[in-house]
């Protein structure tokens, strides 16, 4: 099967390097074209001009972009990916559903768009352990297995188009909730006089520690001496996209909109390219 990969950023180089390791024959393409140019040089695959020559190339494009006017750009633009001839496009990033359902209206006869997001952080990527939400039935993700058997480790498919997209926001909004909470906790030990390490070491023995907490602590304990892995700017984007959904399905999230308040607040005080693990940071310098 050749695989187009385009988004060669955090999270989409360790996906193309897993896919080019199971023997896939690869053609890639980003934005900064360095970028592709050194990943195919490590990896032994072609690159392309452009969205299209990609599509043109491959049975399968996969994108790993980050937010909807990204994919639009890819997708729709210029020598976009629609202009050629693959016939399936499988997004991975996180978009909103109705994106998704614009992909789907606005693709090339005969082709098909599955949304297929991801669970897992750069650890996972590089470890081919993600979860993948697929917005498909079982039957229409058949064919694409071996592709996500080389990135993930389990694949988990929610029946129609947009449903991936819809999941991956809940997701995200309790990741990012835990997030702010693990912030409000290690500031209320931290003011009664609780040395971090300690309350980190009960929290992450406790009944509420998440997954996401373990991979993390180095970062929530010193998020300077470590390599960015989730930007402030892309969890307000994330939270963002949850509420405006949650507006349209007339459901109320409070939790979620008080998430998303003190991200953009963070954002605006110049933390938008920290990682996550800084409103931490951003709590303790706001404490009152």
């Amino acid at each position: 099967m050749r695989v187009g990969f385009v988004g060669l950023g955090r999270m989409g180089a360790h996906m193309a390097r897993n896919l080019s390791g199971a023997g896939f024959e690869l053609t890639l393409w980003n934005r900064s074209r360095e970028k592709a140019d050194a990943l195919a040089a490590e990896l032994g695959c072609a690159t392309a001009w452009t969205p299209s020559a990609v599509s043109d190339a491959v049975d399968v494009v996969i994108t790993m972009l980050a937010d909807d006017p990204s994919s639009d750009a890819v997708h729709f633009g210029a020598d976009g990916l629609f202009s050629g001839g693959a016939q399936t496009y499988v997004e991975m990033g996180t978009m909103s559903p109705d994106h998704i359902r614009r992909l789907a209206q606005g693709a090339p006869e005969g082709a098909n768009v599955i949304d297929a997001p991801v669970s897992g952080a750069i650890q996972a990527a590089a470890d081919a352990q993600l979860v993948i939400m697929a917005g498909c039935p079982p039957d229409v993700a058949a064919p694409l297995t071996p592709l996500f058997d080389a990135m993930g480790k389990e694949t988990l498919c929610l029946g129609q188009t947009g449903r991936g997209a819809v999941i991956k926001l809940a997701v995200n909004s309790l990741i990012h909730g835990i997030n702010q909470t693990l912030a409000e906790a290690m500031t209320l030990a931290e003011a009664a006089g609780i040395e971090p390490e300690a309350a980190f070491d009960v929290i992450e023995a406790s009944a509420a520690c998440a997954p996401m907490l373990k991979y993390r602590r180095p970062l929530y304990l010193d998020e300077a001496a470590h390599p960015v892995t989730f930007t402030v700017a892309l969890a307000r984007k994330d939270m963002e996209v949850t509420a405006d959904l949650a507006r349209k399905l007339g459901i109320d999230m409070p939790q979620g909109q008080s998430t998303l308040d003190i991200l953009r607040r963070a954002e605006a005080d110049g933390y938008a390219a920290r990682d996550m693990a800084s409103i931490l940071t951003y709590m303790r310098e706001n404490k009152t």
